[in-house]
């Protein structure tokens, strides 16, 4: 087993490694309050923490000691927490992803003169995996539509790109229903080439051009700041609008495990 990190296998990077652990979901958090004369605390329920995976690792013996000090000195650069997060990836379920980088110092144990042990922490301060190949669902009309989530185990947060033209009126509106989650776009302008990109995971909207820059916030198009979750299985959509143009959605559903 071994695991790739930024996109650099630890095979390729002499090393071996092995999950010393599995954790069936992050660590919670309980949201809990003490009332006087009750027994116990009121409970007013739970999330989830940030998630830690400790990895064991051997490093293949080298031809001398100097060798073993400039692979663990390769290892300190790749692995580098400065550099912020970075996706890891592990081979025995490479179908998802975390975002992670080292918590801990990691102090290599020489079990002969040339190879050495150590142990990797790796925190992840978002406690999901997320899919490495998402799944992307694309509708070309108004109306109702069921579009069905078969990744993941948990709720996700989609990114919605939307194309159209509308103009700038309190009359003249996209309407986007998720599960009766309602998002309306009004007093929004939209060109044909733009595209109106709405992040539910980073609560930011903004337009976009056909080559991917940004152009403007989008923010103020959104009547109110309220954003859907895809259920895992079936999801219910509605699109309607009114004196605009409606092109096409596609949805990102970003889809995630616990």
């Amino acid at each position: 087993m071994g695991f790739s990190y930024d996109d650099i296998s630890s095979k390729s990077m002499g090393l071996k490694a092995r999950l010393t652990s599995w954790q069936v979901c992050g660590g919670m958090r309980n949201f809990t309050t003490t009332v006087p004369g009750k027994y116990g605390v009121a409970d007013f329920g739970a999330d989830f923490d940030y998630r830690e995976i400790n990895v064991a690792c051997n490093i293949y013996p080298k031809h001398s000691f100097s060798a073993l000090v400039n692979t663990l000195d390769d290892l300190s650069t790749w692995l580098d927490p400065m550099q912020g997060l970075k996706e890891l990836i592990f081979d025995d379920v490479p179908d998802r992803y975390f975002m992670a980088r080292l918590n801990d110092k990691v102090d290599c144990e020489r079990l002969i003169r040339s190879a050495g042990s150590f142990n990797l922490k790796f925190f992840c301060p978002d406690p999901f995996a997320y899919a490495v190949t998402d799944e992307v669902f694309s509708i070309d009309s108004e109306g109702s539509h069921t579009i069905t989530r078969l990744t993941g185990n948990v709720e996700s947060n989609p990114i919605y790109r939307l194309e159209g033209v509308i103009t700038e009126s309190a009359n003249n509106y996209f309407s986007l229903l998720t599960n009766g989650l309602e998002m309306k776009i009004v007093n929004a302008a939209l060109s044909t080439g733009e595209v109106l990109v709405i992040d539910t995971d980073k609560m930011t909207a903004y337009v976009e051009d056909e080559n991917g820059i940004s152009l403007r916030n989008a923010l103020p198009y959104l009547e109110e700041i309220d954003f859907p979750k895809l259920n895992v299985g079936d999801n219910n959509l509605g699109i309607t609008s009114s004196n605009a143009v409606f092109t096409g959605l596609e949805i990102k559903a970003r889809s995630r495990w616990r």
